[in-house]
């Protein structure tokens, strides 16, 4: 079981470096997500199902949501999408 926990901390600490490295906030946003997702994972490891569930839920689930939404109010994916078409 050291094996699996060991890939999941590797994954954890992969995640860290792309979202604080990535440019494109759409792509750090889904970094995030699978930060947490692998986050909730380890807390189940570690017999803590209701840190697990709550991560699960706020960390994957809501925040992820409420980004999304921001990015669609500031028009920051709108922007990209129409310049991309633009340059066709």
């Amino acid at each position: 079981m050291t094996v699996f926990n060991c890939i999941l901390l590797g994954f954890l600490v992969v995640c860290a470096i792309a979202a604080s490295l990535s440019k494109k906030l759409l792509n750090t946003i889904l970094i995030f997500m699978s930060y947490s997702l692998i986050m909730s994972i380890i807390w189940i490891l570690l017999e803590s199902p209701d840190l697990a569930i709550t991560e699960a839920a706020v960390g994957a689930g809501v925040t992820t949501v409420l980004f999304l939404v921001t990015l669609k109010k500031i028009n920051a994916i709108l922007k990209k999408e129409e310049d991309g078409q633009k340059d066709e």
